[in-house]
């Protein structure tokens, strides 16, 4: 399929692309704050993750279905189709390396997805505020069985 933009107005719109504080971070925030929960959004942590926890040691990722493919939405661009492989498997290929590098750093590690958020960003809010709680509860700082669920395509991590 041939591409319906030259390549300056394509340019100019994959520029506009957010890498902070999309529409899917700020509504789950939203919701995680109207629950009571307190977190940072600005850390050196590795991957910077979108929310973090700090006293729990618990960093949420908000994953784009594109950027990060989902198995549920996932698209194979047919336009430069090598160049957006190497692009995608190289996300998903980092997720998992910053996911290890997190939980090396006794870090629980919760990654969401855009539609996950899109579709009940409540329900995803309170899978937070769950997995926050029982970090307080149990006062662990990362050790213990991992806690995002099983995940078609992410190896034994999951959303």
């Amino acid at each position: 399929m041939v591409d319906v933009m030259t390549a300056p107005q394509r340019s100019r719109c994959m520029s506009r692309i957010r890498g902070r504080d999309t529409k899917p971070e700020v509504a789950l925030r939203s919701a995680l704050w109207r629950l009571g929960l307190r977190f940072r959004k600005k850390t050196r942590l590795p991957g910077r993750p979108d929310i973090v926890f700090p006293k729990e040691r618990v960093a949420v990722f908000v994953d784009g279905c594109f950027w990060h493919r989902c198995p549920e939405h996932q698209t194979k661009p047919a336009a430069n189709a090598e160049f957006w492989e190497k692009k995608l498997s190289g996300n998903v290929d980092r997720d998992l390396r910053t996911d290890a590098q997190l939980k090396a750093e006794a870090w629980t590690v919760m990654r969401v997805w855009e539609h996950e958020v899109e579709e009940d960003a409540e329900a995803a809010a309170r899978r937070v505020r769950k997995l926050v709680r029982d970090r307080r509860a149990t006062g662990r700082g990362g050790a213990g069985p991992p806690s995002r669920l099983d995940h078609p395509g992410r190896g034994s991590a999951a959303r």
